[in-house]
C-alpha cells in the first residue's frame, strides 16, 4: 500500500504539467490550498480521498488513474441509465472527460422547443422513431439511419415529434455536459 501511495505525488505533478495547469490554477478549481497541493506532489503529504477526488474531477480522470490502480479485467461498460430532461440517457463510455457517447431514448410527449447553446459539438445518429431537431432557423425531423452534426453554440433543441418514442446515439465532448444557457432569438428570425 505504501508503494502505491508514494507513486501518487509524481503522478499528480505529471498530470498537472501535462494539462498545462499551475498549482494556483488547480487550487482555484479544487479549493485545495497551493501549499497542500505542493506537499501532495512532493510526497510530503499523504493523499486522502478528500484531496484526491476534487483533483480527479478537475483533471477529468478516474481516481484509479491518480493512484495507479491496476486495470480491471472486465472491459464491459456497465449501462446505468440516467434520467435527464425527461429522457433516458444510457452512457456508452465510462472515461470522464473527452468524447462521451450515449444511447438516448426520447419518450412520446408534446414539448415546446426551447433552444439553448453551450460550447462544443454534437453528433446524433437515429436508431428508431422520429426526432425533431430545431437548429438556428432550421426545423427538421430525423428518422432511422439519419445523422445530424452541429456546433452547439448555435441555438438548438431536440425532442419528441409527439408521434412515438425515438432512440438515437449522441456523441459530444465535455462541453456538452455543462449547463445549457437559454439562447437569445436572432434579429430577423422568421416571425
Amino acid at each position: 500500500m505504501d508503494a502505491v501511495l508514494t507513486g501518487v505525488g509524481p503522478r499528480l505533478r505529471a498530470l498537472r504539467k501535462e494539462r498545462g495547469a499551475t498549482l494556483s490554477g488547480l487550487s482555484e478549481t479544487t479549493g485545495i490550498s497551493v501549499s497542500t497541493l505542493s506537499r501532495l506532489e512532493s510526497g510530503l503529504r499523504r493523499p486522502s480521498l478528500e484531496l484526491l477526488l476534487p483533483i480527479a474531477r478537475a483533471h477529468q480522470v478516474p481516481l484509479d488513474e491518480l493512484v495507479g490502480a491496476p486495470p480491471v479485467g472486465d472491459p464491459r461498460v456497465r449501462l446505468k441509465p440516467i434520467q435527464h430532461f425527461g429522457r433516458t440517457m444510457i452512457p456508452l463510455t465510462r472515461q470522464p472527460g473527452g468524447l462521451q457517447a450515449y444511447k438516448v431514448i426520447e419518450p412520446t410527449r408534446q414539448v415546446e422547443p426551447d433552444p439553448r447553446t453551450h460550447e462544443g459539438y454534437e453528433w446524433i445518429y437515429m436508431l428508431s422513431g422520429k426526432l425533431r431537431l430545431v437548429l438556428g432557423d432550421h426545423d427538421v425531423v430525423l428518422g432511422p439511419g439519419e445523422a445530424a452534426e452541429f456546433d452547439t453554440r448555435v441555438p438548438h433543441w431536440f425532442g419528441s415529434t409527439g408521434e412515438g418514442p425515438a432512440e438515437f446515439l449522441s456523441l459530444f465532448g465535455p462541453q456538452g455536459e455543462r449547463m445549457h444557457v437559454r439562447a437569445r432569438p436572432t434579429r430577423g428570425a422568421a416571425d
